[in-house]
């Protein structure tokens, strides 16, 4: 996750001054890479074995860097997907004066209005919230056509239709890993502090009666920190237990809750950098940051699980079969469903 924003007015004359800096990577290739590796190495044993193998949760650890990789392939490309990284959370709570994270609306359509409304859009907002919820509903899908493919492959009388069934199953599973690993990025940029407020890069030409810093402690904070005082091995252990999405799952209200927790750490890490907490070596501040990486971690691992219990109400082919009907043989062979024409 990175930095992508515009500097902030009370830092453009030093910015041009110094010339264009050096983008900051969010938790930068190695959180990310933890973030995604642990998440998945977590997941439970009612999910798909091949989701839980060594193998699998270091290629989606890899996949997890890609959005952030990626950056640079053009200027329509960047401007469109930057914002995707951040959520610009105001003191009011409030992303720039548009709506709340309690009460997102259900669509980016919607929130454009609102935020417009407010003389503002979501590029300068951001949309991270729907990039989490978007994300969250593609691996509900995926994970339905995996259950129907393997159910299928199982039950198929047909050499044929057995075979396109198992070769199914298989690209379902190499789309899934990539879907999963890519998104996984976005769950990881959702646990840090400075992705989810209009103060992400030093305090701003904003009410500041504490002092905070103006300097730009993006980079510093989720980059060089994290390197340098950081484990894999501290970062699983500060996981917290698994927390179940109750019921049909509300991924909209799981989203808003996870950023919403995050926010709350915008102005402790403003504090702790004034206090010298986030230097090299203190403990209080690789705690901190320890927690924040591994925050990210637990929730993509609680968010997948959420994913793969939703899925066997999603519906698969056309018309739609729900894949636990699949699943029970109701909708005869799945091939038929499945293949779209002969």
């Amino acid at each position: 996750m990175a930095d992508f924003r515009r500097p902030l007015l009370a830092l453009a004359a030093i910015v041009a001054a110094s010339g264009a800096a050096r983008p900051a990577l969010a938790w930068e290739d190695v959180g990310h890479r933890w973030i995604g590796t642990l998440g998945v190495q977590a997941l439970p044993p009612s999910l798909p074995a091949f989701l839980r193998t060594p193998e699998v949760a270091r290629d989606i650890g890899e996949w997890s860097r890609e959005p952030d990789r990626s950056r640079g392939a053009g200027r329509t490309h960047d401007s469109d997907r930057d914002p995707g990284h951040f959520a610009d959370i105001d003191d009011d709570g409030k992303l720039l004066g548009g709506p709340t994270l309690d009460h997102m609306p259900l669509t980016r359509a919607e929130y454009e209005k609102q935020l417009q409304a407010a003389g503002t859009d979501s590029w300068k907002a951001g949309y991270l919230y729907y990039n989490l919820v978007e994300g969250w509903q593609q691996l509900v899908k995926d994970f339905a056509y995996w259950r129907a493919d393997a159910y299928g492959e199982k039950a198929a009388k047909d050499p044929a239709h057995k075979a396109w069934l198992a070769q199914d199953r298989v690209r379902r599973e190499k789309q899934l890993i990539f879907d999963l690993g890519y998104w996984s990025h976005f769950v990881g940029d959702g646990s840090q502090p400075l992705h989810v407020t209009y103060h992400y890069n030093g305090w701003g030409n904003f009410p500041n009666p504490k002092g905070y810093t103006n300097e730009r402690i993006h980079g510093p904070f989720e980059g060089d920190f994290v390197i340098h005082n950081l484990t894999i091995e501290g970062v699983k252990a500060a996981m917290r237990p698994p927390a179940a999405c109750p019921g049909d799952c509300d991924i909209a209200a799981m989203t808003s809750a996870y950023l919403i927790n995050t926010h709350q750490y915008v102005e402790t890490v403003y504090q702790m950098w004034k206090d010298g907490q986030l230097k090299d070596g203190d403990a209080k501040g690789k705690a901190f940051v320890t927690a924040r990486v591994a925050d990210g971690a637990a929730e993509l691992r609680d968010m997948v699980t959420a994913a793969w219990n939703a899925s066997g109400k999603m519906t698969v082919g056309y018309p739609g079969v729900a894949a636990a009907d699949v699943e029970a043989g109701k909708a005869g062979d799945a091939y038929d469903l499945l293949y779209g024409g002969h």
